[in-house]
């Protein structure tokens, strides 16, 4: 007969297993986190709410945004990339607030012929203010299996990152004059549409109907997040996969991560804004001049 012991010891780990589960299914459930917003039946909802899916076709693309806003967050989601002929296409996922004036932070996956690598393109609004693209090529096939796309915003910077690996990253200069996207609130968003004007060798490629519907995954959205109409500190700062706030502090990339950064910066950056002399033959931003 077990023990009164055991039988606690076991009726607890049974209810952190629980719990556990709990936790994992709200952190990627996207009828709770998200509202499709477009493509007349092109997005989808799919698995109890732990996978999403947005195809294009000839008629339309889709796209799906967040129910919440939110003011800084540390956000992750697994995405899975069109495969095979992508040339035309790009999958956006990004962060963006409303108005003229509007804040956005994102990365656009712009697809290419088969065999040739999609290239990831980043930029960052401020007050309507952006034309800060750096652009990289992936050191995997993003169309392969799903890979994991962060954005990490706090008071103090914008890290990008992929798997972990930091590729970019956009720090608070408010003190030297450079804007920064710190008072309006954001959602997310995310859209496969078409854009072969301009998204293939600039527009040289165009999309290859014939290899429609194409279709991007997500799964395993994760989110710390701050609530816009709360106070102006972390304790309005919350997480649906139970971690902490630590996030919302980060002032500086440690050594460790400075040097992923500068890997990925030396090996896989195609196009950085801030050395290109054609485009600012008077000088570059005064972000550029600091970094």
């Amino acid at each position: 007969m077990p023990s009164l012991h055991s039988t606690s010891s076991t009726i607890i780990f049974l209810y952190a297993l629980v719990l556990a589960y709990a936790f994992a299914a709200s952190a990627s459930n996207f009828y709770q986190d998200f509202d499709i917003t477009w493509g007349d039946g092109r997005a989808n909802i799919l698995n109890n709410g732990d996978l999403f899916t947005l195809s294009l076709d000839k008629a339309s693309g889709s796209g799906f945004l967040s129910k919440n806003e939110y003011l800084f967050a540390n956000i992750d989601m697994q995405i899975k990339l069109v495969p095979g002929n992508s040339a035309g296409t790009v999958t956006a996922y990004y962060l963006s607030s409303k108005g003229s004036n509007w804040d956005e932070i994102d990365f656009e996956f712009l697809g290419n012929l088969s065999g040739d690598p999609y290239i990831l393109h980043t930029n960052v609004f401020s007050q309507g203010k952006g034309n800060r693209e750096q652009q990289f090529y992936l050191w995997f096939d993003p169309t392969a299996d799903f890979h994991t796309y962060s954005i990490l915003w706090n008071p103090q910077r914008i890290i990008f990152s992929v798997d972990g690996t930091p590729i970019r990253e956009f720090k608070n200069m408010e003190s030297e004059g450079v804007a920064f996207p710190n008072y309006q609130p954001m959602r997310i968003y995310s859209s496969l549409w078409n854009a072969d004007d301009w998204a293939t060798r600039g527009g040289l490629v165009k999309t290859d109907w014939s290899q429609a519907p194409f279709t991007a995954s997500y799964r395993n959205f994760n989110a710390n997040t701050c609530d816009p109409y709360g106070s102006s500190s972390s304790s309005s700062c919350s997480s649906n996969s139970g971690s902490s706030n630590a996030w919302y502090y980060t002032q500086e990339l440690d050594s460790s991560n400075q040097g992923k950064l500068n890997w990925v910066q030396k090996n896989y950056m195609i196009y950085n804004y801030c050395t290109d002399t054609k485009r600012f033959p008077q000088g570059f931003p005064t972000e550029c001049q600091a970094s």
